[in-house]
């Protein structure tokens, strides 16, 4: 496999408007993974346009206006408890499949799988989406950094916007989780539905990033139906993973339960 051919398979790829903001590096690594299948240039463009399909794009039907987004957000006032604030973050997260399945337990989901700790002191939201748009909903401390990631540099963008809006010390940064992860030390790590995602990219990823990321705790979620709607299992199945990735490790896990996602807040310490 030589480089160009590799660097070719990628300005392919990105080339479309669905894929162009994505993390050129997760885009590289899922190429060459395909052309050392022996794909042909072609098939290898479909293969890898197919897997960021299932990674990030089936998440977002539609392209998202971050524009008409920061120019919304910029007549708003600032406190995370006001009410004007707080329908555009309900409105915009209805735009990515992800936070739009968790809109009918926001009130509920972080008050409840994050009690133990609240007020959380630090936070690093993993493969965020646009998760980060319900912290108004999360029993955070006042001055609680909030750090994100996602594979998507528009939504990075508009992210730390709306940190700089509601003056929340943080920040979003473009990463690929498959291969580094953030370093930051928090409290608190949220890898809401996304080990599925990337288990997509690297089967072997989990117990990596079980493992290596930066936190004495980790809230871990998995959806308990597909985006079509269908149980088919999920959250036995997904249960029955996570146990087997935690079995032996001695941490403390509480378990939640809710209509669209089943939560795991584990503690390493105390």
């Amino acid at each position: 496999m030589s480089d160009q051919l590799l660097e070719q398979i990628v300005a392919e790829v990105q080339a479309s408007p669905r894929y162009r903001s994505i993390h050129p590096g997760l885009v590289r690594r899922i190429a060459g993974q395909e052309l050392a299948k022996g794909r042909k240039p072609k098939e290898a463009v479909k293969a890898v346009r197919n897997k960021l399909h299932q990674i990030g794009g089936a998440y977002q039907e539609t392209p998202i206006d971050y524009a008409k987004l920061v120019f919304e957000l910029a007549q708003l006032p600032a406190q995370c408890s006001d009410p004007d604030l707080q329908a555009f973050c309900r409105r915009t997260m209805q735009q990515h499949a992800s936070t739009r399945e968790r809109l009918p337990i926001l009130d509920k989901i972080f008050s409840q799988a994050l009690a133990p700790l609240a007020p959380v002191r630090s936070l690093l939201d993993l493969a965020c989406g646009l998760n980060p748009l319900a912290l108004p909903w999360m029993p955070l401390a006042a001055e609680a950094p909030y750090y994100a990631c996602d594979i998507y540099s528009d939504q990075v963008d508009f992210l730390n916007q709306f940190f700089v809006h509601i003056e929340r010390h943080g920040k979003a940064e473009l990463c690929d989780l498959t291969a580094e992860l953030p370093t930051q030390p928090v409290q608190l790590a949220l890898l809401l539905k996304t080990i599925p995602c990337l288990e997509q990219v690297d089967k072997s990823i989990a117990a990596h990033l079980l493992d290596g990321i930066p936190a004495e705790h980790l809230l871990i979620s998995f959806p308990v139906t597909s985006l079509g709607g269908r149980g088919k299992g999920m959250l036995e199945n997904y249960e029955a993973h996570f146990k087997n990735l935690t079995s032996g490790r001695g941490w403390t896990i509480r378990r939640f339960e809710f209509s669209s996602e089943l939560a795991f807040l584990v503690s390493r310490k105390g």
